[in-house]
Order: structure tokens, then C-alpha cells, then sequence
């Protein structure tokens, strides 16, 4: 199965759609940490719905939904950039008992909230906040999409561990083009008929020509997805500049020097008194200009 998100139409009509298969970046994501099975497959259902997202609503930019809960899980993110790269992590309370068995979503996260943050290369970054209202992932996503977006829209999300799949629905609200008043109650009901086996086995065109032979569908060219991570030295500097000035000089002082790693890829980073002296300077700014 090839790493790719594939966007479709139903002609004469105003409904689009996206299905999206993961299986190496969806590996390599998890090669990197090492999750409780249950944690595996919602992340998988996160990398879907980011890649998903991403392509949905056309952002030339960074997206990325982070799930924040009060369960066992308290926190799940995913992130998606314009060149088809994904990354994610997951993060557990330190005291947290997974449940027995194929834990859920609910189980996992409990209450709390989805925030959701599309950040442009132009223009004003912009986040939307959901609660957790729902029992899947996909349930979250759907409601909002009609609280911020305003759009109809039915999502299908499935990850075992070694295989991510979604599909997504969606009707748009320009009605000129429209020639088929039924096309949307028509393809999401069959797309209710979906199995987790064919979101995760098959072939973005073979999924289609399962549910929509009857349809007339317009396929795009497919898009390749792969794992990749936009961690830098810079911006782990920065970051590491929130920590303060004390508290840096005191781990230099003990340690001679400061590591770090990325939390998604696991890079290690080591900085020196005087790479840290040259942050703490650049943060400072010049002195003012006396007139």
C-alpha cells in the first residue's frame, strides 16, 4: 500500500471527498516511541485525520489537532505540513492504568477538548476548539467542522497498528453546480457500508470503484504522504529559551553543556555556554537607540 492521500468529486454535483492511506510514516512514527497497542491505533487515526485535514481545507501551511484529555491519555497530537510530511506523539500520565482489552477513545482521553491550529505561511495563524462530546475520533472532528467550518462533513477513520486509512466527506455550499439533490444522503450512505478491512487494505481506486461503481466520479492525481519532521536547531533553541536564563546557566554550570531531543523524531540536540550565551543575547534584542 502506497503512503498517499487521494482527492475525488462526484460530478454535477456538490460533493467532494479524500481518502487517505498510511503505512510506512505511519511505522515510522511509531518506530520512534513505544506505545501500548490502543495508543497505536488512535495515533494512526490522528495521522489520517491530520493528512485528511490538511488537504480538506487546502492549507498552504502547518495544521495540526491536538487532542487534550483527563483520562489515561493526556495528550495526542498530530501535525501535517504542505509537503506531505507528518509527524505525531502521544504523551501518558505518568500514573495512568490503561484499561484491559482494546481501550477507546473515550476510555483513553475521558473529557476535555480537541484544538485544532492552521498556520499559514501568509497570513493570521488560527485555532478552533472542540469538546470531546463524542465516542470516536472521528465523531470530535465532524462536530467541528460544523461549529467553525460550517460544512457538512462525514469522516471514517481506522489504524491497527500497522496500517492508517480515512476517508472524508464533504458537502460544499456553492449550490450552482448542483444537478444531483440526493448526492450527498447517497454517498454517505454508502459510505457507511466501509469496513475497517478495506479502509486499511485497499487502493484509494479500488476503495472507490467498492463503494461508488455506480457513481460518476472525477479522480485527482494522488498526493504522496511520508514521515518528516520539521524540528531544527533554532526552533529547539527557542524553546529551550522558555525555560529562563537562571535555570540555563544552572544546568550549564552542573552539566557543562545542555541536551535535548525532539519529542517526535528523538534528534538530539547539544548546546554549549556559548551557543547559549548568543541565545540569551539574541533574546535580550539591542539596546535601545538613544536620540
Amino acid at each position: 500500500m502506497t503512503d498517499q492521500i487521494q482527492r475525488f468529486l462526484f460530478e454535477r454535483s456538490n460533493v467532494r471527498g479524500e481518502i487517505v492511506t498510511l503505512e510506512r510514516a505511519y511505522v515510522d512514527v511509531l518506530d520512534r516511541h513505544g506505545y501500548p497497542p490502543s495508543v497505536n491505533r488512535l495515533l494512526g487515526e490522528l495521522l489520517a485525520a491530520a493528512a485528511l485535514l490538511t488537504d480538506t481545507v487546502k492549507l498552504d501551511g502547518i495544521l495540526s489537532i491536538e487532542v487534550r484529555g483527563q483520562g489515561p491519555l493526556s495528550l495526542l497530537m498530530a501535525e501535517s505540513n504542505p509537503g506531505g510530511e507528518l509527524r505525531a506523539i502521544a504523551r501518558l500520565n505518568e500514573d495512568a492504568t490503561l484499561p484491559d482489552g482494546g481501550a477507546g477513545f473515550r476510555e483513553l482521553v475521558g473529557e476535555g477538548h480537541i484544538v485544532i491550529t492552521l498556520d499559514p505561511r501568509e497570513g493570521n495563524r488560527y485555532q478552533g476548539i472542540v469538546a470531546l462530546d463524542h465516542d470516536t475520533l472521528a465523531g470530535c472532528l465532524e462536530a467541528y467542522f460544523s461549529q467553525s467550518e460550517q460544512l457538512p462533513t462525514q469522516l471514517w477513520l481506522e489504524a491497527d497498528g500497522a496500517r492508517a486509512g480515512g476517508l472524508l466527506l464533504q458537502r460544499l455550499p456553492d449550490e450552482s453546480q448542483n444537478q444531483d439533490d440526493d448526492a450527498w444522503e447517497r454517498t454517505v450512505h454508502l459510505a457507511r457500508t466501509v469496513k475497517a478491512e478495506e479502509l486499511l487494505g485497499l487502493a484509494p481506486q479500488d476503495l472507490l470503484y467498492r463503494l461508488y461503481h455506480e457513481e460518476t466520479v472525477r479522480v485527482f492525481e494522488p498526493k504522496p504522504l511520508r514521515f518528516g519532521c520539521t524540528c531544527t536547531r533554532e526552533r529547539i533553541g527557542e524553546a529551550l529559551l522558555t525555560l529562563g536564563a537562571a535555570e540555563l546557566r544552572e544546568v550549564l554550570a552542573e552539566q557543562g553543556e545542555i541536551e535535548t531531543q525532539c519529542h517526535f523524531c528523538h534528534t538530539c540536540y547539544r548546546f554549549g555556554a556559548a551557543e547559549i550565551d548568543a541565545l540569551l543575547g539574541a533574546e535580550d534584542g539591542p539596546p535601545p537607540t538613544l536620540h
